[in-house]
């Protein structure tokens, strides 16, 4: 509330590619409060033509979730929508033809082959900055035959503010993902669109975050009972969740973990250097116009998948906390292996594909799950540290410290163990980053940090959220508050392992 007793609360659409929710942020005093009023399941369901989001069910439980929140908060002032990257559904006169592909759907792979013939892949990443990734939203549209029955492509977020509102847009921080946007962020490179045979009138008009797109309107008026305003916000995940990252400087380095971890600095200008293409770093945008200079590693997706094999073997759930913990307590060294193998891309199998590719590699597979599980997040943690120090030699900064935010920032072992193996503090948290990058931007669209930074805009997030704070070599754990400073001695309020730290982010 403000000094008048008024309510200042918004709205915030999390869609990541496990699950999803709405969360009502609430201002007061210069720090957030966020609720949760629903959270429901996503993920890949097979087709007769490949593998596909249910996009249908998921817009439902959207529309469940915003009317929940308007319910329990009416003073809602608009709704922000963020979502994993690279995927869209293609409409033709207001209908979706079919529903979105799966980025993981082999198929989309095809694509790159298409492109590469068209223009070498040195001059595409002089073009859009991005790292060849096999299902980058261009290499998608080169496989996807639909295009041509299309008269627009509407990334994820996009398309749920287009059912809510009307409006056909695309926000610029995920558009940036797609491989068409100028690596300048100046507009939609479309020279490189007829080089490819991708028809401009699929591409809609670029907006940015803090612009209003439009207002709930038609059904989803009537689902929700409000004509409540939807504001754009850094609409790819990472950018909100880099947002709302509380970095000190340029010697900060973040990695926003959960299904993927995504390792970079927040730069000002794109690096296109040949180093930096043949690293596999990408030059995203940003809120307010930043960079982020990342690399995708693979993140919790390996833990996850390793443990969904497991309870279907084993016909019951598994409790992962305790698991974590026995792994914590593992003695002794467990083999590592590269987490961006290819091979341990697709979903299904994951302990078997694991296990090749450690034998491929001449080592021993752990006998035991708990040093599985150790095994897997010491990789995960040896390629966040690699993707760190890769991007300091990149750019020429020194890093003093890695902030992990998202749900990765719940585990434990793997704080420890990324501190332990890049030789730097990590500070982890917050845990609901994204929803919280979401929820500032939409304030200060709403004037109610006035004309604050992006800067001001972290402090607040350290103000309600201190991060804790992992030393290297196991020293002790504190919580740092938000001058940046330790309280010291261990801390007992430390989250212990949660499933909750598998069950974010994607790229």
């Amino acid at each position: 509330m403000t000094e008048d007793g008024s309510v200042r609360a918004v709205a915030a659409v999390d869609l990541g590619a496990t699950s999803g929710r709405v969360m009502i942020g609430r201002i007061r005093d210069g720090q957030v409060a966020l609720e949760e009023v629903a959270r429901f399941p996503n993920g890949p369901v097979p087709g007769a033509d490949g593998l596909h989001w249910d996009f249908t069910a998921l817009y439902e439980h959207v529309l469940e979730g915003l009317a929940e929140a308007l319910r329990r908060e009416p003073a809602v002032a608009s709704i922000g929508i963020d979502s994993w990257a690279v995927d869209y559904g293609l409409l033709r006169d207001g209908a979706l033809l079919g529903e979105p592909f799966h980025y993981r759907d082999e198929a989309r792979a095809r694509g790159a082959d298409v492109v590469h013939e068209a223009i070498p892949f040195a001059d595409l990443y002089a073009r859009n900055g991005l790292q060849f990734l096999p299902f980058t939203t261009l290499y998608q549209w080169a496989a996807d035959a639909r295009l041509a029955d299309a008269d627009t492509m509407l990334l994820i977020p996009d398309l749920v503010a287009h059912l809510l509102t009307g409006a056909r847009v695309a926000e610029r921080t995920n558009a940036s993902t797609t491989g068409l946007l100028a690596v300048d962020g100046a507009g939609w490179d479309r020279d490189l669109a007829g080089i490819l045979g991708i028809p401009e009138r699929l591409l809609p008009p670029l907006v940015d975050p803090g612009e209003r797109i439009g207002v709930v309107s038609g059904s989803a008026l009537d689902r929700i009972g409000a004509a409540v305003p939807v504001v754009a916000v850094g609409s790819h995940d990472t950018a909100s969740a880099v947002a709302a990252a509380p970095l000190s400087g340029p010697g900060s380095a973040y990695i926003s973990c959960g299904t993927w971890g995504l390792v970079g600095l927040e730069l000002a200008e794109p690096v296109r250097t040949a180093a930096a293409r043949d690293a596999g770093f990408t030059n995203e945008r940003g809120v307010d116009g930043r960079i982020r200079f990342l690399h995708n590693v693979t993140g919790l997706w390996l833990l996850s998948e390793t443990v969904r094999a497991w309870e279907q073997a084993d016909g019951a759930a598994i409790d992962l906390g305790a698991l974590l913990a026995a792994a914590e307590d593992v003695a002794g060294s467990v083999p590592l292996f590269d987490a961006n193998d290819p091979s341990l891309s697709a979903p299904g199998r994951m302990p078997e594909r694991i296990a090749e590719v450690l034998r491929a590699g001449g080592s021993a597979v752990p006998a035991s799950r708990p040093a599985f599980v150790r095994s897997i997040v010491e990789s995960v943690a040896a390629a966040f540290a690699d993707a760190v120090a890769t991007a300091a030699a990149l750019t020429g900064r020194t890093i003093e410290e890695i902030h992990l935010v998202g749900g990765g920032s719940l585990n434990r072992l793997l704080c420890q163990a990324t501190a332990d193996r890049s030789g730097l503090p990590v500070l982890a948290g917050p845990v609901e980053a994204t929803a919280l990058g979401n929820v500032l931007v939409q304030a200060r669209a709403h004037g109610w940090f006035g004309e604050a930074s992006l800067e001001q805009l972290r402090t607040a997030v350290a103000a309600s959220e201190p991060p804790l704070r992992y030393h290297p070599s196991g020293q002790e754990l504190a919580r740092t508050t938000s001058a940046g400073t330790s309280r010291g001695g261990s801390d007992a309020s430390a989250p212990s392992p949660s499933a909750r730290s598998t069950t974010r982010r994607t790229a």
